[in-house]
């Protein structure tokens, strides 16, 4: 727990609005780089973890929050890494499940220790949950994750749908020559499941010996794959995040599951952008695809008992976030030399 309280900030603007005139509400907090997990897209089968010292503690994670919800934030997302294989994690989601003006408190897992955990989370103000799922075959599974064990990620998603969380979706990277071809019967488990899905192009971001160019597969030929069987409707719907959503009918003629397509390649966002991302480092990267970013811990550690010099670096880093990312599947080289797991799912 924290100790002393910095200084009020009842005080604060409202908004946040950065200098092409978007508001920033959302924000994304890793709060570990390590995971139980090796996934080939998110980071190097022998990875150099960072020391406890280098990593954000928890309760400045949670001082961190309570100043981006005073400064109009409305939902937070907890990521990693794995942030449920963090030690005490669960303090650090009911701490940030208390404030007022919270709208949305969510979490981004890779579903290994939900069988555990799923409860306390929705106890602690947990609104929805995304798990990562790229494969139902366990010996595919096991590949992409290097480390993986299906049968406990699917154990971890009934125990979250008995836990009474309503807003479930998985989250699938498809790459050519890995699981392409699992597209209709995830789709299929999500619609038994009565959860939701969405594909995420692959991103150019990590292993310098990966250019994605090879395995990318574009979210546009998934739509045609999955409208070639499923009775599709677009939905103008939004969960706040850059994920375009279609609805898929039931034998009844009710649309049910979303399923939704984040695109950064064939479909640029970046016009709606409403987010920035910190990691477990502290470090406030105003954009995914670009290096722009702002040193927090030095200033939550300089000055445990004013939050003042924290807000006005926040307030300062609105004129520094870029118009959009750059990424570029024809480069050698990936656009970010940058694990996923660094600054967070």
């Amino acid at each position: 727990m924290i100790e002393k309280v910095p200084k009020s900030t009842q005080s604060l603007p409202h908004k946040l609005i950065d200098q092409f005139g978007r508001q920033v509400d959302y924000i994304r907090l890793s709060i570990t780089d390590r995971c139980d997990f090796r996934c080939v897209y998110c980071m190097s089968e022998d990875m150099t973890f960072l020391s406890r010292d280098e990593v954000l503690s928890l309760e400045e994670c949670a001082r961190l929050v309570k100043v981006f919800v005073g400064l109009g934030v409305s939902k937070v997302r907890i990521t990693g890494g794995e942030p449920l294989v963090r030690k005490n994690a669960l303090w650090l989601f009911e701490e940030i499940g208390k404030l007022k003006n919270l709208n949305e408190l969510v979490l981004t897992t890779n579903g290994s220790q939900l069988e555990k955990q799923a409860q306390d989370l929705k106890n602690a103000g947990v609104k929805r949950i995304n798990i990562s799922l790229d494969s139902l075959e366990a010996t595919r599974f096991k590949t992409i994750t290097r480390t993986g064990e299906l049968d406990k990620v699917l154990r971890g998603i009934q125990a979250a749908k008995l836990a009474g969380f309503k807003n479930i979706k998985l989250n699938t990277v498809l790459m050519r020559g890995f699981n392409d071809d699992e597209v209709l019967p995830l789709v299929d488990f999500a619609i038994k499941q009565a959860i939701d899905i969405s594909f995420i192009e692959e991103m150019p971001l990590g292993d310098v010996n990966h250019t994605r160019e090879s395995t990318f597969v574009s979210n546009a030929d998934t739509l045609k794959l999955l409208q070639s069987k499923y009775p599709l409707i677009s939905s103008t719907e939004t969960t706040g995040g850059p994920a375009r959503y279609w609805r898929v009918a039931d034998a009844k003629g009710k649309f049910n599951t979303k399923i939704g397509f984040i695109s950064p390649h064939s479909h640029n966002f970046c016009e709606s952008c409403n987010r920035v991302r910190i990691t477990c480092k502290g470090e406030l990267y105003l954009c995914l695809g670009q290096e722009d970013k702002i040193e927090l811990m030095p200033l939550l550690r300089a000055h445990p008992n004013d939050d003042q010099p924290l807000i006005t670096a926040i307030l300062n880093s609105m004129a520094v976030k870029p118009k959009g990312h750059d990424f570029d599947l024809r480069r050698a080289e990936p656009s970010i030399i940058r694990f996923m797991s660094h600054t967070g799912g």
